[in-house]
């Protein structure tokens, strides 16, 4: 989900059945600005536009919007949970181990075995969350201190 303006992101809103609030139109707009932000960036970026409001309020409502589908969620290893406004489309992520930069990577292409499961115990799959550890290149520009 993409929005450029507040009307983009109220229109949304409507469409999904919620309410528009300033929180909610808040929330949408931090992270289409700050994609794979934490809940304590969405929170701060949330007080910084509109002023008073709680975290429990900025987390409620990231519920909220990932529930209705207008978030995605991803929680890699160590890391608390992140969110992004790119939904719907099953792509992966790569993280670099050293800074934890998050980017974006389309859906693998190619031989995928590890996104076909060998066993599915009965689930209708339809989603695979493959997340790519490595270091970014700025951080690979610098040589990895020994301990």
């Amino acid at each position: 989900m993409t929005s450029d303006t507040s009307a983009d992101r109220a229109a949304i809103l409507r469409q999904h059945g919620l309410q528009v609030t300033a929180q909610r139109l808040a929330v949408l707009g931090a992270v289409a600005e700050r994609p794979h932000g934490t809940a304590n960036d969405i929170d701060e970026a949330v007080r910084a536009e509109i002023g008073t409001v709680s975290r429990q309020a900025v987390y409620d409502v990231l519920a909220a919007l990932t529930e209705k589908g207008l978030l995605r969620r991803i929680q890699p290893a160590g890391s608390p949970a992140r969110y992004e406004a790119r939904v719907g489309d099953n792509h992966h992520h790569l993280i670099c181990r050293t800074c934890n930069q998050v980017v974006d990577v389309d859906c693998a292409v190619g031989e995928t075995p590890c996104l076909t499961a060998a066993e599915n115990a009965g689930y209708e799959v339809d989603e695979a969350e493959v997340i790519y550890w490595g270091r970014c290149p700025a951080c690979a520009r610098t040589p990895i201190p020994t301990p």
